[in-house]
């Protein structure tokens, strides 16, 4: 997909705060650090539309990124590494809790994982979480371009070993050489 037009348009807190649209939506989860911002710039061709931060845990709403005025990306708060109180974890969680449960806008979740590392409780976790949801599901290996070529193999076995639904999609992905981005777009391209 050629990406022309990419804004952000609303961070939000809660459903009021929501996109008054009925446009499809995308959410982007994953544990802090994991990428997630280097994702959605790679794949939508621009440098800085989302802010990347080597301090974990900057994302702390739920940013509404508007992808040629035909749906969103919406990427949630990053959970794991976040130094922050309980309390914020918490209001995190009761925010996310809200949008996965009640938007019916939204299409399809992409967990992305690291594909250097065997996935975290916490991955499991939300994995568990969205599959109980009955929300689709697509699982992204980042950080591909870190793993040597005679290893990959067997670090997306790892992968799928620990996500053992067959109708889940997993594709690993570098968002430094843009590898396998045109197998990010075709199964995307089915939820809009």
């Amino acid at each position: 997909m050629k990406v022309t037009k990419a804004n952000i348009e609303i961070s939000a807190v809660s459903g009021a705060q929501y996109p008054k649209t009925n446009l499809p939506e995308i959410a982007l989860a994953g544990r802090s650090n994991v990428g997630k911002s280097s994702f959605i710039n790679r794949i939508i061709g621009r440098k800085n539309l989302v802010r990347t931060s080597s301090k974990p845990g900057k994302t702390r709403t739920l940013n509404f990124y508007i992808i040629n005025d035909l749906f969103y990306f919406v990427d949630v708060p990053g959970y794991g590494y976040a130094k922050v109180s309980k309390s914020e974890r918490e209001k995190w969680g009761r925010m996310m809790e809200e949008y996965f449960e009640t938007r019916d806008q939204l299409r399809v979740v992409i967990l992305i994982v690291d594909i250097r590392h065997k996935p975290t409780r916490e991955d499991i976790q939300m994995y568990e979480y969205i599959t109980y949801l009955e929300i689709p599901l697509i699982i992204i290996a980042t950080k591909l371009d870190k793993v040597p070529k005679n290893k990959r193999t067997q670090h997306i076995k790892q992968i799928k070993t620990t996500f053992t639904n067959e109708q889940v999609t997993i594709i690993p992905f570098s968002a430094e050489t843009s590898e396998n981005k045109e197998l990010v777009w075709k199964e995307i391209k089915q939820y809009i």
